[in-house]
């Protein structure tokens, strides 16, 4: 079997990876050691299930300590197919593969070379050619790290406190303290105190439309905007997707997203962003990012979409697919602290400065638990507060089970915190506990998920919405001013034409699923609303 596997590896990646074989688990660990010692990359481990001396599920458990980046997959016989079920739990599992996998072109190469091009996205991000210096509580840095991560610029972070190369960097470049945070390029160029825009627009990011008309224009490019682009594209429509952070939304920003169909062992909110981005574009559909929408004007069967880089778009149809903002805490100390141990969302790129402190999570849904359990890998505590009684109420089952299974997350129910103290950074949360008693506790950094609000502003006026700013969609939407005989489309607001999916519409199910068969069934509509007119 070792002999049959490495044959067909080496036939299908040798030219561009190194197999390394092993006759045992003990002697595979020791070959990790080796290679770990001499500064080498391991992308791919492969372990038999039934191997001498460890199984493979108790292999990949210790190599996961020596390579934690390195993809995993396990080889099963048919009666092994619990245990490898069992092992995406225990050993974060990538992939199982049952033998034999004949025809390997079929069963093989397709698997692992999915996993390799996963790798290799990540591996660039650690080691690309963006370095960006400044301090860890600045929110000026961390606003630049979170840019550039969620649009997977590859890039390099250093800390000026920590990192004796970040003040060698300066020291060369005469670049003074005081002019941080600084972006040195690829090119040599050195960006003091530079903006997102300045960023993004040295880096090539923010483009500009190639055209003047589209058929669709989808506004917002989270899971439902991303489906919509993926499929109006597809389907012949002249498609451009405008995102005013970056692909993914909410959902990209996931540490792990586990009930999603069709992926057993759960998938990253950044990979799931990457495969629909390359899809989108490379069926054919335009992706605008760091332009926000500012308005919608309506004009006879025109549709214009304002930018907030002064241009506009004109179109026959519009899906608004810009989502939700996670919720501010208006507490005191939170305003001030904010992007400086503070932070909305889960902020990923945060996660290895938080080794061995403690880390405050803040909510009770899913997303706080993804959170609380990413985060537990790294830091030495983790504190969940939660407003209400459970968190049965709000939160998946098989998220309960994972985090009431890791020793450093605790758990607080009917518990809130009332008041933020630091200096310049986060040093201490003030929490009101379920007896209405107050204590104030050391924590190095807090990560907020306490609901969202739409993003719908720009639409006042236009767009008949909900008294909390969700868009109204389908019969909800036919009020007086409703212009046509027919009713409005499933999906369709009160201006016809102009569609909603996702999460920004009122009565959704806020489930990544949901947005994306919204965003896709709103493709379907916007073609019978454009033979209609």
């Amino acid at each position: 079997m070792l002999a049959a596997v490495a044959r067909d590896l080496r036939r299908g990646f040798g030219e561009h990876y190194r197999i390394v074989r092993a006759g045992s688990g003990e002697e595979a660990l020791e070959v990790l050691g080796e290679l770990v010692r001499r500064g080498e990359q391991v992308a791919l481990l492969v372990a038999d299930q039934r191997m001498p001396g460890l199984s493979g599920t108790d292999y990949l458990v210790r190599a996961r300590e020596i390579v934690p980046t390195a993809k995993r997959v396990l080889l099963t016989a048919y009666a092994d197919t619990e245990a490898a079920i069992q092992a995406i739990n225990e050993v974060s599992l990538d992939y199982y593969l049952l033998k034999p996998w004949d025809p390997p072109e079929e069963e093989l190469f397709p698997v692992v070379d999915d996993l390799l091009t996963s790798w290799e996205a990540g591996a660039a991000l650690e080691s690309g050619g963006v370095r960006l210096i400044g301090h860890r509580f600045s929110r000026a840095s961390h606003d630049l790290r979170d840019f550039l991560a969620r649009n997977r610029v590859p890039a390099r972070w250093l800390d000026v406190e920590r990192d004796a190369e970040a003040r060698t960097l300066l020291k060369v470049g005469g670049v003074e303290d005081d002019r941080l945070p600084v972006a040195l390029l690829e090119d040599g160029t050195v960006l003091e105190r530079p903006t997102v825009l300045e960023l993004a627009e040295r880096l090539g990011i923010a483009g500009q439309p190639a055209a003047e008309h589209y058929d669709l224009v989808i506004v917002g490019g989270g899971p439902a905007g991303l489906a919509a682009a993926v499929y109006g594209a597809s389907e012949g429509l002249k498609t451009i997707m405008v995102e005013r952070e970056a692909p993914g939304g909410q959902a990209g920003q996931s540490s792990r997203i586990e009930n999603y169909l069709g992926f057993p062992t759960g998938l990253s909110g950044s990979d799931l962003t990457r495969r629909a981005t390359d899809q989108a574009r490379r069926l054919g559909a335009e992706l605008l990012t760091l332009q926000d929408a500012t308005r919608l004007g309506v004009e006879g069967s025109g549709r214009i979409v304002e930018l907030s880089g002064g241009g506009s778009l004109s179109a026959s149809s519009v899906l608004v697919a810009s989502g939700v903002s996670y919720r501010q805490l208006d507490c005191p100390g939170f305003p001030e602290l904010t992007g400086q141990g503070i932070y909305y969302g889960a902020a990923l790129t945060e996660a290895k400065s938080c080794e061995d402190q403690h880390v405050v999570v803040i909510g009770g849904a899913n997303s706080a638990g993804q959170a609380a359990v990413y985060f537990s890998k790294y830091a030495s505590r983790v504190t969940l507060l939660v407003r209400g009684d459970s968190l049965a109420r709000s939160m998946s089952q098989y998220l309960i089970e994972q985090i009431e299974a890791l020793g450093n997350v605790e758990v607080r129910t009917r518990a809130e915190a009332v008041g933020a103290l630091g200096d310049g950074r986060l040093r201490a949360l003030r929490i009101r506990g379920h007896d209405g008693a107050e204590t104030v506790e050391d924590v190095d950094a807090c990560f907020v998920f306490i609901g969202a609000v739409p993003r719908t502003d720009w639409l006042a006026g236009v767009v008949a919405r909900d008294e909390r700013g969700f868009i109204l969609a389908g019969l909800d939407a036919k009020h007086d001013g409703w212009p046509l005989q027919r009713d409005p489309f499933p999906l369709e607001t009160s201006v016809p034409g102009v569609l909603v999916a996702g999460d920004v519409r009122a009565r959704s199910i806020k489930r990544v699923a949901s947005a994306v068969g919204e965003g896709s069934m709103a493709v379907s509509l916007i073609h019978q609303y454009l033979a209609e007119a």
